[in-house]
């Protein structure tokens, strides 16, 4: 059925160019789906796909469109929180349904939340914080009433931190009675949920081909107000300049990851417009400490030297022309507390002198990266720095799903990753970088270094309650990462978004969850 009815809808969404408009009821995106391994928001934890999972469910709160450090209610109408007691008692909108037409109801938070825990797919780490674990996760959630629920959590977190984590994709309210009949030998209907959608969100899904598009249709039962386009189409385009050919003929109404030149190519024209919106994604090199292959990584030597063998200025400059900028600590320019200076720049004398005097010689290893900008672009230009400083580095370019698989089966030697938070609080992206509970959930676990001493420091920052203090943690988190860790921070990204001149309404944040299309009018 999936097979003939996609290409159908291509057809019609998509037409000849000498048609030069799409559908006035369908809004056509063009960009890369390569990275999607699920839509399950249980599993989903994809550029592409945290981008998608927004349209298709809510949670019961979510960061304010105007001010992420702000919470607002969505499937919940109302909370109290309990600090003394770790928990939080939420009212749930009485009206609110699923795209199936079943209401909301208690056991389908229990179940989300549940099944989200359970299943420890890759951004269960987020749900970890609270001290959710499969073996203690039935304890934590309890029915009051039809309309009413307690979470509990066992994590030393406040209730605040508790309301950012339940605001994040792995937090969205699936429909337990849509779900359940698809459950195949305890999966949760994990599987089924790749390619399907059971939630509240103002899109459902109406097809969805790997590689090919996502199609979705308005959901006009969602609570809120009713998205004002009937269909969108996800199209996969790898092709950074087909993407620019199609917004350009009109062919579609947003492209998204053009690449440096091409969006510099469109800024200007007849009939486009380029949205620069600021981001919290970040690019960084990663070692893979954990890899017995190439005992190089785990030398902290090889990790300084790194530090001055990065071209910062040709990449965000030259190269990615401006479409990011220097930026070398783990928490993004924007978020409350962000380590803003930039001590290391490029240095391939210093670096030989780093790696000379700890005795390294032949320094080499792989580097995984996604083959596609600007990913591909700053690896390419760390190959040719790299080899400056005396250190050869192989490329080993792949699709985005690829990279994915390789990273958490810790395969790698080292990597280009982006990382975006998971939530608007600063122990988002400390939990990741700063801390390793042994389960390798985080980006530490993943990449094997191990560090006991900054994992209690990381849990302490999060448990403390006055502002100040806790910003003062973060701090010292920031630097000592900076200083000496198997990551190199190279940069911060400025989203640019290039839209027909006639589509009004589109939203976009500064997390990679905070993409919105239903207000969006042609």
């Amino acid at each position: 059925m999936q097979r003939k009815v996609l290409p159908l809808l291509l057809l019609a969404a998509l037409s000849a160019a000498s048609h030069a408009a799409t559908p006035p009821d369908t809004l056509v995106v063009a960009q890369g789906l390569d990275d999607i391994v699920s839509l399950d928001p249980a599993e989903a934890n994809e550029l592409s796909s945290i981008q998608t999972v927004p349209s298709l469910y809510q949670r019961l709160v979510q960061a304010d469109r105007t001010d992420p450090a702000k919470i607002v209610p969505i499937l919940a109408a109302s909370w109290q929180g309990d600090a003394a007691n770790k928990k939080l008692t939420i009212k749930l909108r009485p009206d609110a349904k699923f795209a199936s037409g079943n209401p909301l109801r208690p056991e389908d938070v229990i179940f989300s939340y549940t099944r989200a825990v359970t299943l420890n797919k890759s951004p269960a780490f987020i749900l970890n914080v609270l001290g959710w674990q499969p073996d203690n996760i039935a304890s934590q959630l309890k029915k009051v009433d039809d309309h009413t629920l307690e979470v509990h959590w066992t994590a030393d977190v406040s209730p605040a931190v508790a309301l950012n984590i339940l605001s994040t994709p792995i937090a969205s309210i699936v429909d337990e009675k849509a779900v359940a009949p698809n459950a195949k030998a305890g999966d949760f209907g994990n599987e089924w949920l790749k390619m399907h959608s059971a939630g509240s969100g103002p899109f459902k899904m109406r097809v969805y081909q790997p590689h090919q598009a996502i199609v979705l249709d308005a959901n006009p039962t969602s609570p809120g107000d009713t998205p004002k386009v009937k269909n969108i189409i996800i199209k996969n385009v790898p092709d950074p300049a087909a993407r620019r050919l199609l917004i350009q003929q009109g062919d579609a109404d947003i492209a998204r990851d053009l690449g440096a030149d091409q969006t510099s190519a469109l800024e200007g024209k007849q009939g486009v417009k380029v949205l620069s919106i600021p981001s919290a994604e970040q690019n960084y090199l990663v070692f893979n400490v954990g890899n017995n292959a190439n005992p190089l990584l785990k030398n902290p030597a090889l990790w300084e030297a790194a530090r001055y063998l990065v071209d910062y200025q040709g990449i965000t400059k030259d190269l990615l022309k401006g479409q990011y900028f220097v930026h070398q600590s783990f928490l993004p320019v924007g978020f409350p507390g962000a380590l803003e200076n930039t001590p290391f720049k490029f240095d391939p004398a210093k670096a030989k002198a780093i790696l000379a005097k700890a005795g390294i010689k032949d320094a080499h290893f792989t580097l995984d990266v996604e083959n596609k900008p600007p990913f591909i672009t700053i690896a390419q230009s760390m190959q040719a720095s790299f080899a400056q400083g005396g250190v050869k580095v192989d490329l080993l370019p792949a699709a985005g799903s690829q990279v994915y698989a390789r990273v958490r089966a810790k395969q790698h030697q080292a990597a280009i990753r982006l990382w975006i938070p998971d939530y608007f609080d600063a122990h988002s992206n400390a939990n990741a970088f700063a801390y390793n509970d042994g389960k390798g959930g985080t980006v530490a676990g993943l990449n094997g270094w191990q560090i006991p001493e900054l994992s209690k420091q990381t849990l302490a920052a999060v448990a403390e309650a006055d502002p100040a203090k806790r910003k003062d943690l973060y701090t010292k988190l920031q630097e000592e990462l900076q200083r000496s860790s198997p990551y190199v921070f190279v940069d911060q990204g400025k989203t640019q978004i290039v839209v027909r001149d006639n589509i009004k309404g589109y939203q976009q944040g500064l997390n990679a969850d905070m993409v919105y299309y239903d207000n969006v009018t042609k």
